[in-house]
């Protein structure tokens, strides 16, 4: 008895190879997605997507009911993206100033390269957002920082506690200075924004070792 076609031919499997052909395709038309916005901006409509990806509109719309889906789907790739670039950079660095540094320039290296993707994401009207894919980016990004303060503070003898919030506050200053930056055409170079941030963000922290100095390196809180 061959059990294998047995599985293959039941509903469950019918069922499961239409599921992974159905996230295969919508994973395709993303991507088609993203080249579209990146070729012909972030205003770009879906009838401009459905012909850049070879498909009619209803097509695009099997697999997303409308923008706001689509515009999910390329902000969780876009996500990826942010995390991708960062990551690297951070690891390759191991001073605390540098990883700061590292970061910053990073992120805003990305939004350069990529501004139409950016904006498509981040200045998008009308949609609906059932979930909150930019700020699933920060998070990841503030999660990553944290770690690194809430190590720097617990060496110090100091609270750790502080950490998240902090590195939540950098990612946001970080991300609405780049966005400043680029919705002014760049007015200045992204070496120079990224020289002019990392000195105000380092200059905050090195408070961290005065702190250390005021209370004797004795643990401190905020609770």
């Amino acid at each position: 008895m061959n059990f294998a076609d047995d599985s293959v031919n039941s509903p469950d499997g019918r069922r499961g190879r239409w599921a992974g052909h159905r996230e295969q395709r919508r994973a395709e038309l993303t991507a088609a997605a993203i080249a579209a916005i990146r070729e012909l901006g972030p205003d770009v409509g879906m009838d401009a997507i459905a012909a850049h990806a070879g498909v009619s509109k209803p097509v695009l719309y099997r697999y997303f009911a409308d923008k706001s889906q689509l515009w999910q789907a390329v902000g969780q790739e876009t996500a990826g993206f942010v995390v991708a670039a960062i990551q690297p950079a951070v690891a390759a660095v191991r001073e605390e100033r540098e990883v700061i540094g590292a970061a910053v320039d990073a992120y805003l290296a990305h939004i350069e390269a990529d501004p139409h993707l950016y904006r498509f994401v981040v200045h998008q009207p009308g949609i609906v957002r059932q979930r909150d894919v930019v700020g699933d980016a920060m998070d990841l990004i503030a999660g990553a920082l944290a770690g690194i303060l809430g190590d720097r503070l617990r060496a110090l003898g100091l609270d750790p506690g502080p950490a998240l919030p902090w590195a939540h506050g950098i990612v946001g200053y970080v991300q609405a200075a780049g966005d400043w930056w680029l919705r002014g055409q760049q007015p200045i170079s992204r070496a120079a924004l990224s020289d002019y941030l990392t000195t105000f963000l380092w200059g905050g922290l090195t408070g961290i070792r005065a702190a250390a100095d005021e209370s004797g390196g004795l643990a401190v809180t905020g609770r």
